[in-house]
């Protein structure tokens, strides 16, 4: 029996999609969870895997064709099965082309970043999106990101040298319209309105910009956002972390702060079913499993790989899958489930030196943790001054799910679970 490969949905916002590149051909065998080829969304190129075991027996969606959301884009039949040439494929439905994404008659469509090695063109999407608003031809360049990587930078040293070539035009002649009788009617023209050309120093938006733009300004703007700030005495939590560092097999099994904080934060949010909900206009959903959104900045922006039952893993678990999220994320080569949907995320800028930040909240979530640096600094201890080492984080939350004092006991429970962090092994 055919099983149809659909386009899937990753993310709650998605609802259409493209294929980047096919990895089979058809009449390749393929294995379940096997990947086959790459969807490209708004915010990331990720790896589509084979729904069943059989033969890939049919292309129905050509790589660049943008779909929506479940439409058939593949054929997988069982070994030895025939697919009937006279059944009409499913119908796939382009989806329609947004008014402020559409070519002019004087652009083309940069090439297709889905060639294959030995004519693989490696892009990155912000390249390509800059490469395809100026009708840039990408073949022409040479990528300087990594393995020839074509990145921001080389679209805009070739379109400077472009301006740079381009001569200076002559004024238009100026028309003069032969008088018309005084019996006929002067000729209506309609004015078309000038292209209006990318200045120099400028650059259109790359999709996952438009993106992330779009989803934080659609948060900011109709979630009533408060925040709460507090501090963390860390001291125990960097000792556990150096001890347990030691011990570790390998680099992947060390903990970082974030990994800590991960850990906490997800073992707290099992106690606080609000926090980790959704906010549905009338109703509440109550989310079944912790899944924590890590913020990872990547060269076009931010993605939000997501951490699935993070409150049942160990911190090696927690360790290595956030390393591995991280480094899927930074390569352009994210799963699905990558994707999400998440329940709560942390935004950690404290790698940076920065102390205290407030972050937006990613929807449809009802909080994220912005996470501040560990630095020392005096601390009361058994009545007496000592040097510890200090965090601070603030939680942004939604007001119309998270009271003001449900967010002060979830940070509360919080600090109590990182300064006494030994309890992060026994639960």
């Amino acid at each position: 029996m055919s099983t149809n490969v659909t386009m899937p949905s990753m993310g709650f916002d998605m609802t259409e999609g493209q294929v980047a590149r096919w990895l089979k051909k058809v009449g390749d065998t393929v294995t379940r969870g096997e990947t086959i080829g790459e969807i490209e969304t708004e915010k990331a190129t990720v790896d589509l895997a084979a729904p069943v075991d059989g033969v890939f027996a049919k292309i129905l969606v050509e790589p660049g064709i943008t779909v929506p959301v479940n439409a058939p884009i593949a054929i997988v039949t069982a070994p030895g099965e025939t697919l009937d040439a006279d059944a009409p494929p499913p119908t796939v439905e382009a989806a329609p082309v947004k008014a402020d994404t559409a070519l002019s008659a004087s652009e083309t469509p940069a090439p297709a970043a889905s060639k294959q090695v030995g004519g693989r063109l490696k892009v990155s999407p912000l390249a390509r999106n800059m490469a395809k608003a100026q009708g840039l031809d990408l073949a022409t360049l040479q990528g300087t990101g990594p393995d020839g990587r074509i990145i921001e930078r080389d679209v805009q040293q070739a379109l400077a040298a472009k301006q740079a070539r381009a001569p200076i035009a002559a004024p238009a002649p100026t028309v003069v319209a032969a008088p018309t009788p005084a019996s006929e009617p002067a000729p209506v023209v309609a004015s078309v309105a000038p292209v209006t050309p990318i200045a120099r120093g400028e650059q259109p938006l790359s999709k996952m910009r438009q993106t992330i733009a779009r989803r934080l300004q659609e948060s900011k703007s109709s979630i009533p956002h408060y925040y709460l700030t507090m501090e963390i005495n860390m001291g125990e939590a960097m000792k556990l972390r150096e001890q347990l560092n030691a011990l570790a097999a390998s680099d992947a099994e060390k903990l970082s702060v974030n990994d800590l904080i991960i850990a906490a934060a997800a073992r707290t949010l099992q106690k606080f079913p609000n926090v980790n909900a959704y906010f549905k206009g009338d109703r509440i959903a109550y989310n079944d499993r912790v899944s924590v959104g890590v913020a990872v900045s990547v060269e076009d922006g931010l993605l939000t790989p997501v951490l699935h039952n993070a409150d049942q893993k160990s911190l090696k678990q927690i360790a290595v899958e956030t390393k591995e999220l991280a480094a899927r994320a930074r390569n352009n080569k994210m799963k699905p489930e990558d994707l999400g949907p998440g329940t709560f995320t942390i935004s950690n800028l404290g790698m940076f030196g920065i102390d205290e930040f407030s972050a937006i909240i990613n929807p449809p979530e009802s909080c994220i943790l912005a996470v501040g640096a560990v630095k020392k600094a005096p601390v009361a201890l058994n009545d007496a001054i000592q040097v510890g080492q200090v965090m601070r984080v603030t939680l942004s939350a939604d007001h119309r799910i998270v009271d003001g004092a449900l967010g002060a006991q979830f940070l509360q429970a919080l600090k109590k679970l990182l300064e006494n962090p030994v309890n992060l092994l026994l639960e």
